[in-house]
């Protein structure tokens, strides 16, 4: 437990004291008629010391699983006894959000490569800038939450730099059992946040445009796991998922995509262990009599896959990756035992 003495939270424009909460909106833009775009922000801080967490979602403003996550964790969990801090972030692209947008709509860019942002630069960029000036800097680690984008859904993961051995510990910490292994790209709020010494991890869950329970409930277990590792919840004990793999070889990936427009029948479900050459999916007509299989190039898993079953030629239809003999033994224990995961 620590023994540091607890410290106001600041920001620009602000300061929330120790053994205080404060839910506000803060100014990151303005609309086409002047008026402020502000995030949604709430600040709990412990009246003793610790770590300085935050909580992000929806940087994609479809992405609706993580908003639950922070909404939960900032105004349903019990924060008398918090040693630390927690900065909940549930809605960071607040214009995508409104308007149920993956995309920032000014320009139609991702707020997710435009970290940590520039001041004098471009809407999303300084969106980006005055975030991670005023929330994300003065923080110590960092838990940010996705899911796939609209008509696919995304296996329960965490994506991790894995060597980075602070970020490692923080991603074995939440407790998924699955962790994919990748610094991630230029501009990510993890990506940029880890660089800046505060080390951050992506949780992938679900799919856009809805709240699935049983991700939520997963991510909030991950979230309580986070805070008992690095003491912030003292009571708290730290999540074992019953099995765990790390995949690495990130250039191991595909997405498969259909070469053929038609009808979908997916044959396995994310997470699924997929053997070399088996038919993951068939795309037919209306009539079933043209059919292609689409068959796994390698033995892998299925991370992401599709929940739209209509395609054109060149959508996607799965994200797949490869994984050893080791990782293969592991899913498949799981699956022959019965273990949920």
């Amino acid at each position: 437990m620590t023994t540091e003495p607890a410290t106001p939270f600041t920001y620009e424009g602000g300061a929330v004291q120790p053994g205080e909460t404060e839910q506000f909106r803060y100014p990151v833009s303005e609309t086409y008629l002047g008026d402020p775009v502000r995030i949604p922000v709430t600040v709990i801080n412990g009246s003793h010391g610790g770590p300085t967490v935050f909580l992000s979602a929806a940087i994609h403003g479809d992405e609706l699983n993580g908003i639950e996550v922070v909404r939960e964790v900032a105004h349903e969990w019990e924060h008398e006894h918090i040693h630390g801090t927690l900065v909940c972030l549930p809605v960071l692209n607040v214009q995508g959000f409104v308007t149920q947008q993956r995309y920032f709509p000014v320009y139609d860019r991702d707020l997710n490569r435009a970290f940590p942002g520039k001041e004098g630069s471009t809407s999303t960029r300084r969106v980006a800038a005055t975030i991670f000036e005023n929330f994300i800097e003065p923080c110590d680690y960092g838990l940010d939450f996705h899911t796939s984008t609209r008509g696919r859904t995304n296996l329960f993961h965490v994506r991790a730099d894995m060597g980075d051995d602070e970020v490692a510990r923080l991603a074995q910490a939440f407790g998924s059992s699955v962790i994919m292994d990748g610094e991630g790209s230029e501009g990510m709020l993890r990506t940029e946040a880890t660089k800046a010494g505060i080390p951050t991890i992506t949780i992938e869950m679900g799919e856009a445009h809805r709240f699935e329970r049983s991700f939520i409930d997963d991510a909030l277990a991950g979230v309580r796991s986070v805070l008992a590792e690095y003491g912030v919840y003292p009571q708290e004990t730290v999540r074992w998922p019953g099995w765990r793999t790390v995949i690495s070889g990130w250039d191991e990936k595909t997405w498969l995509r259909a070469d053929d427009g038609g009808i979908v029948e997916m044959r396995y479900d994310h997470g699924d262990l997929v053997r070399e050459d088996a038919v993951i999916c068939r795309i037919t007509n209306p009539f079933k009599t043209d059919v292609t299989e689409v068959r796994a190039p390698f033995t892998g898993v299925l991370v992401g896959v599709l929940e739209n079953p209509v395609v054109y030629p060149g959508n996607p239809l799965c994200h797949f990756v490869k994984v050893d003999e080791r990782t293969q033994q592991i899913i498949e224990s799981r699956t022959d035992s019965g273990e949920a995961e």
